[in-house]
């Protein structure tokens, strides 16, 4: 592993309460998520499991005064593995200055590179794999309890929350280390997924974000087919549950199923995250993405055709190995073609154990790399800056996420949390966090937009509330 070189314990009705006499004894356990929201859930499951056995447990703490800190990991690309070094090395220091008593690593950077780690880094007391979370228990001298894995210790604002509905990925792009660390595609069981959706509705969540590495393939291995639309309608008969969201639909054999409910389902955002990652034909085929640019863009028009108004954010990947000039400008004309409501962008990192790495010549230099990706997100900041201007003087439903300074702030059922824009809105009444109002549009700019409270004859702010 190069990089390395360089160095409130309130429980659900249902749960056991937290052990008065258990391993906690006291004992502060910061647990420090990095990477994704997919890891995000695990920390929280984590989290729960600890709390129940009667720890003190923190989320994220850049503070040094717990007892024990846990670091999962992330290990997708070299930006990824450097800021996952950097964290461990940083409490690495806490633990030689006697600030903390214990440190564990656990997730994908350990799960891929945990005998390099366990070399360079012996200062810390013991490594766990991704899918270690039981191992992780036991280390801590408390019970792990299977039965109650589907109950996290929810850490984003309480109104939202990811829902993790298969691990793995039987996709082999030729860029992509996931797998390798993940494994094959193994879906949750609709009943489990069910259960832990209404668990997360009496917890107050009223949006849930469905996450996987591949939304499109969740079923096949359990059922024989795909069952996300079957999904996605139990999800919304679930009292309290308003907006159900769709993040990482993969292209190839999408579930065209799912296009009708956006109609029939009021619940399920007009939103989803389709990562493309690129358009050029030739580029795709070294990717091993199995589509190809013309299925691409008859898709992408079947799905506007269908849901009109949808709001689609992809991703696209630039200095793929092979990529020409000609390649990249082809995938500016897809840009410019299709506008993406959201766009992000990263660039090729030649990982270890991919088929890209053992096969192709990391032949883009890097500095070329860095100006493509500038110049694509150049072009979708002017898109982005059209697209929310059509929006001014419309009226549309956000929820309320936080209060700044200036602002609160919130979101349209268009925007993720955490990912694309945000709705500003002026401080002319009290708003509550959570809360779903009518919010007529005044202003934008290229990442937000801006907003006042509609009102009712009476002066009072029109809420929005279950239907």
């Amino acid at each position: 592993m190069n990089s390395l070189s360089s160095k409130d314990k309130s429980q659900h009705p249902d749960s056991l309460p937290p052990l008065v006499e258990g391993a906690g004894g006291g004992l502060k356990i910061n647990v420090v998520t990095l990477g994704c929201s997919k890891n995000l859930v695990d920390s929280e499951v984590l989290l729960n499991q600890l709390a129940m056995d009667g720890f003190e447990v923190v989320h994220d703490s850049n503070d040094t005064d717990s007892d024990i800190v846990v670091i999962n990991t992330c290990g997708f690309i070299h930006n990824a593995k450097e800021e996952s070094v950097n964290t461990i090395m940083g409490f690495v220091g806490a633990k030689g200055r006697g600030e903390i008593e214990k440190l564990y690593v656990m997730g994908c950077l350990s799960e891929r590179y945990k005998l390099d780690l366990e070399k360079e880094v012996p200062e810390v007391d013991k490594f766990f794999g991704k899918f270690d979370m039981k191992a992780v228990v036991n280390e801590l001298k408390a019970t792990y309890r299977p039965e109650f894995i589907y109950e996290r210790k929810i850490t984003t604002p309480s109104h939202f929350a990811y829902l993790k509905i298969s691990e793995g990925c039987n996709r082999v792009c030729a860029f992509c280390a996931i797998p390798g660390m993940t494994g094959k595609h193994k879906s949750k069981s609709l009943e489990d997924l069910v259960k832990e959706a209404k668990y997360l509705a009496k917890k107050g969540v009223q949006e849930v974000l469905l996450i996987a590495q591949d939304l499109s393939y969740y079923g096949i291995d359990l059922y024989g087919k795909g069952m996300l639309a079957e999904l996605i309608q139990k999800i919304a008969e679930i009292d309290g549950i308003e907006w159900i969201r769709l993040h990482y639909l993969y292209p190839t054999k999408f579930p065209m199923d799912i296009l009708p409910l956006f109609k029939t389902v009021p619940k399920l955002c007009k939103y989803i995250d389709i990562p493309l990652q690129h358009s050029s034909n030739n580029v795709l085929k070294q990717m091993l993405r199995h589509v190809t640019t013309e299925e691409t863009d008859a898709l992408l028009l079947k799905i506007k055709e269908e849901v009109p108004g949808i709001a689609i954010r992809t991703t696209m990947l630039v200095g793929h190995p092979g990529e020409t000039e000609n390649d990249f400008e082809q995938l500016k004309r897809f840009i410019l073609k299709h506008k993406f409501d959201r766009l992000g962008t990263f660039t090729y990192s030649h990982e270890e154990g991919t088929y890209g790495y053992q096969k192709y010549k990391d032949d883009v230099p890097e500095e070329l790399k860095q100006t493509r990706q500038e110049e694509l997100m150049g072009i979708q900041q002017i898109i982005s800056s059209q697209m929310n201007a059509a929006k001014v003087g419309q009226i549309l439903k956000v929820i309320i996420d936080r209060e700044d300074d200036e602002f609160f702030v919130g979101r349209t059922e268009f925007d993720s949390p955490e990912v694309d824009g945000e709705v500003l809105i002026s401080k002319e009444v009290r708003l509550k966090k959570g809360q779903f109002y009518q919010v007529e549009i005044t202003g934008s700019d290229e990442f937000d937009l801006y907003g006042r409270i509609v009102k009712d004859k009476n002066g009072y702010s029109v809420i929005l509330r279950p239907e």
